[in-house]
C-alpha cells in the first residue's frame, strides 16, 4: 500500500442500510473478504452496529453495518431499528441496499423519510440482481431513480459479487480527502469474543424454527486461551425466553444443541487460527426482550 501522507487518498465511514434481509451482511463480508457479520434466511439476524474496515492503495472505506431497518411495537425490535436509524447520522456516506426481487414497501417507506431530513450523499445497490431477470431491472432502476437524488445506483449481487468492485470504487470517489482512520490491517472493532456469540447465535437462526431465534441471545461467559497457545476454551449460554423453547434447541438427546455447537465452533475455529474447545448451556429468562433491564445486561 502507498504512502498515505499523499493529497489524494481519500477516507470515510459508510452505513449500509435497508430492510430485513435484503442482503446487508452477505454485501458487507463479500467486500471484506471475511466473515466478520452473521448471516441467515430470516430476517432481522444484525441486532447490534458492526464496523468492517476495507483498505485499498487509494481510499479507505469504514462500514458500519445496520439492523434491518423495519415497523415494529415489540420493545426489542424497537431499539434494533433506533440503532439503524442513528447510525445514519454518523457517517459520511449513506449505502441504502434494497432486495430487487422481494421488496419491502413499507420499510422502504421509512428509508426514504429518513433520507430526506439528511445532506450526505446516499448510493443504492440494487441487490440480489441474480434472482430477476434483466428486463424486470431497468424498470426498477427507473422506479428508484424518480424517488430520490441517490449519487449512484448500482445493480449489484453480494452473493456471487457482481459490481461489488463498482460498488466500492463510487463510494470511494465521495469519500472526504483524508488519511486512513485505522492501520491497514485492520478488519474490524469487534472483539472475537463477540463475534464468537455471533457465530453461535446464527446457527441457533440456521437450525431451529421461525419461532425461536427472535426469542434468543448469546452470551460468551468465559473466553480463554490456553498457556501453550493452540486451544480457546469457550463457555456460552444461549437466553430463551420459554421453557417450550429450551427444548427444542436441546433438541432430543441434546441433538440439537450438539449441532449447534459443532457448527459455530468450527466457524469459531477459522475466525481465532486455533483449535476451540466449546461448551454450550441453555437458559430461561422469561420475556427478556420485553425488559429493558434484561435487554442491557443481554447486550442490547
Amino acid at each position: 500500500m502507498q504512502k498515505k501522507t499523499n493529497s489524494d487518498y481519500r477516507s470515510g465511514f459508510v452505513a449500509i442500510a435497508g430492510a430485513p434481509n435484503v442482503g446487508k451482511s452477505t454485501l458487507l463480508n463479500r467486500v471484506l473478504g471475511e466473515k466478520i457479520t452473521i448471516t441467515s434466511k430470516k430476517p432481522q439476524t444484525t441486532r447490534n452496529r458492526i464496523l468492517g474496515v476495507v483498505s485499498q492503495p487509494s481510499f479507505q472505506l469504514v462500514f458500519i453495518d445496520t439492523p434491518g431497518i423495519h415497523t415494529s411495537k415489540k420493545p426489542l425490535n424497537i431499539r434494533i431499528v433506533d440503532a439503524a436509524l442513528s447510525a445514519l447520522g454518523d457517517v459520511d456516506i449513506i449505502l441504502i441496499v434494497i432486495d430487487v426481487a422481494h421488496p419491502e414497501p413499507e420499510s422502504e417507506e421509512i428509508i426514504l423519510k429518513k433520507l430526506k431530513s439528511q445532506e450526505k450523499p446516499v448510493v443504492l445497490a440494487l441487490n440480489k440482481i441474480d434472482l430477476i431477470k434483466k428486463n424486470e431491472l431497468l424498470a426498477i432502476i427507473e422506479k428508484w431513480s424518480t424517488l430520490y437524488p441517490f449519487k449512484a445506483i448500482l445493480p449489484v449481487s453480494a452473493k456471487d459479487g457482481t459490481q461489488i468492485e463498482e460498488l466500492m470504487e463510487v463510494m470511494a470517489g465521495l469519500l472526504p480527502v483524508g488519511p486512513p482512520l485505522f492501520p491497514e490491517d485492520y478488519l474490524t472493532d469487534m472483539s472475537e469474543r463477540f463475534l464468537a456469540a455471533e457465530l453461535i447465535r446464527e446457527k441457533v437462526f440456521r437450525l431451529t424454527g421461525q419461532e425461536i431465534p427472535y426469542s434468543t441471545a448469546v452470551v460468551v461467559d468465559a473466553f480463554s486461551t490456553e498457556k501453550k497457545g493452540n486451544l480457546v476454551k469457550i463457555q456460552a449460554t444461549i437466553h430463551v425466553e420459554q421453557d417450550s423453547q429450551k427444548g427444542i434447541i436441546i433438541g432430543k438427546r441434546g441433538s440439537k444443541l450438539k449441532a449447534i455447537g459443532e457448527q459455530a465452533r468450527k466457524e469459531i475455529e477459522q475466525l481465532v487460527g486455533k483449535k476451540v474447545f466449546l461448551e454450550l448451556f441453555v437458559r430461561v429468562q422469561k420475556n427478556w426482550s420485553k425488559d429493558a433491564k434484561a435487554m442491557e445486561r443481554l447486550g442490547y
